[in-house]
């Protein structure tokens, strides 16, 4: 299937795995690869050093195009940048906004530039600043997310942007592949649905609880880190419900130091980062010093495989999903099935 995401990265298939943090690694991002889908690598919880190796660990094991997704506001973004230039990444995609200058930069290098969005002005910031393509997420979307849902937000966009428009939140299937084409996106992106394949390194007794859980378990809270944060509700996510502000701001400094002792950032790092993110997102100090818990918490479940003290980021979508195909499998079940109801639509 030949759309313009297909034609803008050289994929088979118009289909995005995001760039989910401690999800998104090497594993998962060469095994959507080689499917034919585009990886995106997720280096916010990276070093520099490990995204280099990350890179080049993803180009040992396939040929494929993929990506790498960035925060834009990160104090190291350029040494970043640089990896990708350098190691001939064909994507870079962007959970925030990046600056006009940093577009040009990479597009001036031959790299396709990707931001995520949540709202049709950002989307047409973007476009106007040169950005090749945009994943607009709706409000079903897991992790950090919005209050629009896909199917109002999608259009809107698709109509305000003549740069191809990839669809995020909702998606899992090849209906919802052929309803965003119906809607003008170019492709879909999925988190969730990856994030539950076999390829997928999170911890087998974590995917058996996103596996258990129901489109009503999946809650949106802002007691995490201060922004709306789309996860499967638990006793620890009932009880951040419930912890006062000054027991949210304590846990938030220890997530902060342990995160600095992880990263390798200097505290003068993270405040700098800090105020970036405050400036870009129109934080509070307060919401800032609590963002320090995202990775973290993040980690507990995605990495360590102990959800009783960490958070899972998930979509709504969630609730629809029974099973751990390899990306291999699932790409080409949301292609079949993609191609059945085209099939259908043009005999009906």
């Amino acid at each position: 299937m030949e759309t313009p995401l297909t034609q803008l990265v050289g994929v088979r298939h118009p289909i995005v795995q995001t760039g989910m943090g401690w999800v998104a690694g090497p594993r998962l991002v060469s095994a959507t690869a080689s499917a034919g889908a585009l990886g995106i690598l997720a280096s916010a919880t990276m070093t520099v050093e490990q995204l280099r190796s990350a890179v080049r660990e993803v180009k040992s094991r396939t040929d494929a195009p993929f990506g790498v997704n960035l925060r834009a506001d990160a104090g190291d973004a350029r040494d970043r940048v640089r990896i990708i230039v350098d190691e001939g990444v064909r994507v870079a995609s962007f959970a925030l906004a990046p600056s006009r200058e940093l577009i040009a930069e990479l597009k001036d290098a031959g790299v396709v530039v990707v931001p995520s969005i949540g709202a049709r002005r950002h989307a047409e910031k973007v476009a106007a600043w040169g950005a090749d393509a945009v994943i607009v997420q709706g409000g079903e979307g897991g992790g950090h997310t919005g209050e629009v849902a896909t199917t109002v937000l999608l259009p809107q966009v698709v109509d305000a942007v003549d740069i191809p428009v990839i669809a995020a939140g909702g998606f899992h299937d090849g209906r919802g592949l052929v309803a965003a084409l119906a809607y003008g996106a170019a492709g879909v992106a999925m988190g969730t649905r990856f994030l539950l394949t076999s390829d997928s390194t999170v911890p087998d007794a974590v995917k058996a609880r996103y596996l258990a859980a129901s489109v009503k378990d999946v809650t949106v809270t802002t007691r995490v880190d201060g922004l709306p944060h789309r996860m499967l509700r638990t006793d620890l996510v009932a009880a951040l419900e419930r912890s006062g502000r000054i027991a949210s701001l304590a846990r938030a400094v220890r997530h902060a130091a342990a995160f600095r002792k992880i990263s390798g950032m200097g505290w003068g790092r993270m405040a700098r980062d800090g105020l970036a993110m405050k400036h870009g997102k129109d934080l509070t100090w307060s919401q800032v010093l609590l963002a320090a818990n995202t990775p973290m918490m993040l980690k507990s479940a995605m990495v360590d495989g102990r959800p009783e003290l960490g958070v899972m980021a998930s979509g709504q979508v969630a609730g629809l999903i029974e099973d751990l195909p390899s990306c291999a499998e699932l790409v080409e079940r949301v292609m079949l099935e993609a191609d059945e109801v085209l099939g259908r639509l043009r005999m009906g």
